[in-house]
């Protein structure tokens, strides 16, 4: 790999994409890292949505050199799908290689376009998986909305009936194009204001995941400097055409509660194992689901206990 070449997340980038995020996640703070109670990467370390940032860019990259825009169309394949498995952090000044294998179309038993991705940091593997153009989303059944309500009228970060957390965020033009800059992307691709151009990149919103998590965590009086918990997967499924409908100042309401295979338990407990979240975020006054993703995050003292 030509080192002079290579992307490069610097500490500002990571800085840029945790503010353009509301990320207040220690593992990414240039100075709170040192608060975790055996935090074994000896600084800051990139954000997993950041990363995939710049993975979906190249992808897109890829299908525009790869003229394979026209087949999503023509074989209605409008839902995005990335499954990531995270196999290391990827620290400030590392050399990122990101490897997209050569596209696979299939037309049985329903169309699909995919891509497996490896990415490796100063040549060392950081994560695996895939991307997949699919007509439906991949990840997770249509969840019971029957008890929600409107969304709109309900307390930012509160509890529902049905068991969901709700954190509301809103889609920011200036978040977005600062988290595209932090992901080393061109913000010009998706955003010019003499065009009257507005087009929020697949990942920005499911990105906003991390700070609505972070925040049930503290309405459980989670301890994030004893207890520090890290992503092991992201499994995503993006409705394109939901998110082409989005403009600046839209709401985005994240729902989010433990998956039902997952152990009993939430953030909090300091003998927690491994959790599972079922993610949704909904937009507009339908509750057009936008994405859905279930998040897998494990104890710090599992991975270090790994490392050993």
């Amino acid at each position: 790999m030509n080192l002079n070449n290579a992307d490069v997340f610097s500490q500002l980038h990571i800085d840029i994409a945790r503010n353009s995020t509301d990320d207040f996640n220690l593992f990414h703070d240039s100075r709170k890292w040192q608060n975790i109670n055996g935090n074994p990467f000896n600084g800051p370390i990139t954000l997993g949505f950041q990363l995939e940032s710049l993975i979906e860019g190249k992808i897109a990259d890829y299908r525009r050199q790869h003229d394979e825009e026209k087949l999503l169309a023509e074989q209605g394949l409008n839902f995005s799908n990335y499954q990531f498995a995270f196999a290391n952090a990827i620290k400030p000044n590392q050399a990122i290689e990101v490897d997209i294998k050569d596209s696979v179309f299939k037309k049985e038993p329903s169309p699909s376009l995919s891509n497996r991705i490896i990415v490796k940091a100063d040549g060392k593997l950081a994560l695996t998986g895939y991307k997949k153009e699919t007509a439906e989303p991949l990840f997770l059944d249509q969840p019971d909305l029957s008890r929600v309500g409107e969304l709109k009228i309900q307390p930012d970060r509160c509890f529902l009936s049905n068991g969901f957390f709700l954190k509301r965020k809103f889609m920011m033009t200036s978040n977005a194009k600062n988290f595209l800059c932090a992901s080393l992307r061109d913000q010009t691709q998706y955003f010019d204001e003499l065009q009257d151009k507005v087009i929020f990149p697949e990942m920005f919103p499911c990105a906003l995941l991390s700070s609505a998590l972070l925040e049930k965590a503290l309405k459980w009086l989670h301890d994030f400097e004893r207890n520090p918990m890290v992503y092991t997967s992201h499994k995503i499924s993006i409705d394109r055409r939901c998110l082409s409908q989005l403009k600046s100042n839209d709401a985005v309401h994240i729902l989010i509660k433990p998956a039902a295979d997952c152990a009993a338990h939430d953030f909090g407990d300091l003998n927690a194992t491994p959790l599972d979240y079922e993610c949704y975020g909904l937009v507009n006054n339908h509750n057009a689901l936008l994405f859905r993703a279930l998040i897998s995050l494990v104890p710090l003292e599992l991975i270090r206990k790994a490392m050993a």
